[in-house]
């Protein structure tokens, strides 16, 4: 007895025989560098991460925008969250000083230099709006610094 292939099993069956003709990634790797194309689930609607709890806006800020500090290109954080527009930091002993040191050359998209106070701006903000900087915002004293590039939080 004869077996009709339904569409669900050719499309299978074909892509079966495009990864064998191909080979499981070998292409890729030692070819030209290629881009990724995706369609998003949903549509950007908003732009601001910190007016929303959508995905896709997470993850549209994370590509757009600059953190202090973040992950690696793996999304751990090993051994800990890696410094991105800070260019050194450091605790006092007594770890009541927290002093971060903004990168050379960031800037905005209008070729404005970031900021201490642009970055106090935003983590006051962040902090009016997560659970997380408002706990944070109970325990320190201020964020100050002695010039643009020099935030510190105790």
């Amino acid at each position: 007895m004869a077996h009709e292939m339904t569409r669900r099993e050719f499309a299978m069956a074909a892509s079966a025989a495009g990864l064998a003709a191909f080979g499981f990634g070998g292409r890729a790797l030692g070819g030209e560098p290629q881009t990724l194309r995706l369609i998003m689930r949903n549509d950007l609607r908003v732009l601001d991460p910190m007016w929303t709890t959508a995905y896709v806006t997470r993850n549209h800020a994370y590509m757009v925008f600059d953190t202090l500090f973040a992950l690696d290109s793996k999304l751990q954080p090993q051994p800990q969250p890696q410094p991105q527009m800070i260019g050194d930091h450091n605790i006092s002993p007594d770890k009541l000083l927290y002093s971060f040191i903004l990168r050379d050359g960031l800037k905005f998209h209008d070729g404005q230099p970031v900021r201490r106070a642009d970055c106090v701006a935003s983590l006051k903000r962040w902090m009016a709006r997560d659970s997380l900087g408002q706990t944070l915002a109970t325990v320190i004293d201020g964020m100050t610094g002695a010039d643009d590039k020099l935030l510190q939080s105790g």
